[in-house]
């Protein structure tokens, strides 16, 4: 897949928010505003890329002792910062990054939905996008109005 994106074949769960789904978004063109990038907050610096066209998945994280190496190999930097900086640049992609083929345990085309779909939840009366509206006792409603709110 050419990078970053122009189109919406990638799509990327990442697994924290802040300065890492930055640059995902940035290396990829995959957002949370294309709808083609999920966060899932697990806290980890992880990101799992799903070409949508064949369901192939990649986890990609960073390997365990990758600042460790990078610290041995730039041992007169001023800072480990420093050290991680020159040392990313040379070190080779395995000893930076562990890469893992997985399957999904998530139904993707559930999660992407289609474009247009809106829903009235008959409770509160607020719009609801990408067919996330829940049905209970014959009534179309909110997720919030279903018990699963976020706040009270």
């Amino acid at each position: 897949i050419e990078l970053p994106q122009d189109d919406k074949r990638m799509f990327v769960f990442m697994e924290t928010d802040g300065c890492a789904a930055d640059g995902v978004s940035v290396a990829t063109g995959c957002s949370v505003g294309r709808r083609t990038m999920r966060m899932m907050d697990f806290g980890k610096v992880a990101a799992t890329f799903v070409d949508t066209q064949t369901a192939g998945a990649l986890r990609i994280h960073p390997h365990p002792e990758a600042r460790r190496r990078a610290f041995e190999l730039c041992r007169d930097a001023a800072s480990r910062w420093h050290a991680q900086l020159e040392a990313y640049q040379t070190m080779p992609d395995a000893e930076l990054l562990i890469v893992d083929a997985v399957d999904l345990n998530v139904d993707l085309e559930a999660i992407i939905s289609r474009p247009g779909l809106r829903a009235l939840c008959e409770r509160c009366g607020e719009e609801i996008l990408n067919q996330r509206e829940v049905l209970r006792e014959g009534r179309v409603i909110c997720r919030s109005c279903a018990g699963a709110a976020y706040f009270f």
